[in-house]
């Protein structure tokens, strides 16, 4: 298995995009082996209403192609798929 397979996930509008990234990643749970959600945070104590997303991948070229395509299909979203092997 291929764990050396990084994807970038960059999200706008969070609020709107939040549902729809969420079921895209349950989808392909059993292919992400480490998750790390970054978002600045405004002085009022509110989240902003865009952010960032490091996945590590634990799954053939074929699926994380596959989660990429669907990432980037969601209005908002631009994922990159980085492939260190």
């Amino acid at each position: 298995m291929n764990c050396f397979q990084i994807m970038a996930v960059r999200i706008e509008q969070r609020d709107a995009t939040a549902v729809e990234v969420q079921k895209i990643l349950t989808e392909y749970g059993c292919s992400i082996r480490t998750r790390l959600g970054l978002h600045d945070q405004t002085n009022d104590n509110t989240c902003s209403p865009s952010g960032i997303l490091i996945l590590q991948l634990a799954c053939g070229e074929d699926v994380a192609e596959e989660l990429n395509k669907k990432l980037n299909m969601v209005h908002g979203v631009k994922a990159r798929l980085v492939n260190l092997a």
